[in-house]
C-alpha cells in the first residue's frame, strides 16, 4: 500500500496540474455519485491528509480518494487521452483541465461530497506526519491510551498517526532497536518520541528522493547492517487489518 510520501507527491502533481485550472472534462466511475456538474468549475486545490487525496472544487465540492494497494494517479497532457486510453477498464476516475488531465488507475476509495463534510471520511485520522500542523505530542497521547498493544500495530492504526505503512514504521521501529511486537505499556516516553521524531524524519526525506535509504523493509533474509543477523517478516496486527512487518530478531530483540 502507498505510503504517506508517496500519497503527499501524488497529490502534489494533481495540485500543480489543476490548481486553478477549470475542469472541461470529469468521469469518475464509481458506483452511485452526486447528480453534479463539475465541467466548468475550477480546482481550488488538491492535498494529501494522511494516504487520502482530497481534490477541493469551486462550490463547496470535494473529489475524495483513497489508493490503497494498486491505486494510482497519473498526470498526462489532456490530449493524450483518446477514447483508447479512457475506455481501459483500470480507470476509475479521470479529472482534466484543458491542458492536464489526472487519471485515477485501481483507486481502493472514490468519493464526491461536500467539502464541509470531509470530516465524515478523514475525521477519525491522527495527526498527520507530513501535514503543516503535525503533533508529536498528540500522537503519542493517542498511542498511549492502548499500553497492551504491539507497538507495530500501534504505529499502523491511521487512528494515532497518519500516513505510517509497513515501510516506514519498520524503519523507524529499526532505528530506535524496538521490537514491533513490544507492548506500548514497555516503551519508555523518551523511547515513543524517539520513534515520533524517526518517523517523521524519514517521512520528510521520503518526499524528496526516489530512492530512500532503506534498512529492513523488503529485505528479508538479507543481514542487518547494523548487527549481520538476518532480517525476518512476520505478521502484526489481527485480522482483517493483519500485515508483514520486516524486523532485525538481532539489534531488535523483545524485552525478556
Amino acid at each position: 500500500m502507498p505510503e504517506g510520501d508517496a500519497v503527499w507527491r501524488a497529490a502534489g502533481r494533481l495540485d500543480r496540474a489543476l490548481r486553478g485550472k477549470e475542469l472541461v472534462g470529469v468521469d469518475l466511475r464509481w458506483g452511485r455519485m452526486p447528480e453534479v456538474e463539475l465541467r466548468g468549475r475550477t480546482t481550488l486545490e488538491v492535498v494529501p491528509r494522511g494516504k487520502h487525496i482530497l481534490h477541493r472544487i469551486e462550490g463547496g465540492w470535494t473529489l475524495h480518494s483513497h489508493l490503497r494497494m494498486d491505486g494510482t494517479w497519473r498526470v498526462v497532457p489532456t490530449d493524450a487521452v483518446t477514447p483508447r486510453v479512457a475506455r481501459e477498464t483500470t480507470i476509475r476516475a479521470i479529472v482534466a483541465s484543458e491542458a492536464s488531465a489526472g487519471i485515477g488507475r485501481k483507486l481502493g476509495m472514490l468519493d464526491l461530497l461536500r467539502t464541509e463534510l470531509e470530516h465524515t471520511l478523514v475525521g477519525h485520522l491522527g495527526p498527520d506526519l507530513l501535514g503543516a500542523d503535525w503533533n508529536a505530542a498528540e500522537a503519542m497521547r493517542r498511542l498511549c491510551e492502548t499500553p497492551d498493544r504491539e507497538i507495530g500495530a500501534a504505529l499502523l492504526d491511521q487512528r494515532n498517526l497518519a500516513g505510517l505503512g509497513t515501510m516506514w514504521t519498520a524503519e523507524a521501529l529499526w532505528e530506535q532497536h524496538l521490537n514491533p511486537w513490544q507492548l506500548l505499556g514497555d516503551v519508555g516516553q523518551d523511547q515513543l518520541a524517539a520513534v515520533m521524531t524517526s518517523s517523521h524524519r524519514l517521512l520528510a526525506a521520503a518526499i524528496t528522493t526516489d530512492e530512500p535509504v532503506i534498512q529492513v523493509f523488503g529485505r528479508r533474509g538479507w543481514p542487518c547492517g547494523r548487527c549481520g543477523t538476518r532480517i525476518r517478516t512476520a505478521p502484526i496486527g489481527e485480522a482483517p487489518q493483519q500485515r508483514d512487518l520486516s524486523f532485525c530478531p538481532g539489534c531488535q530483540r523483545a524485552p525478556a
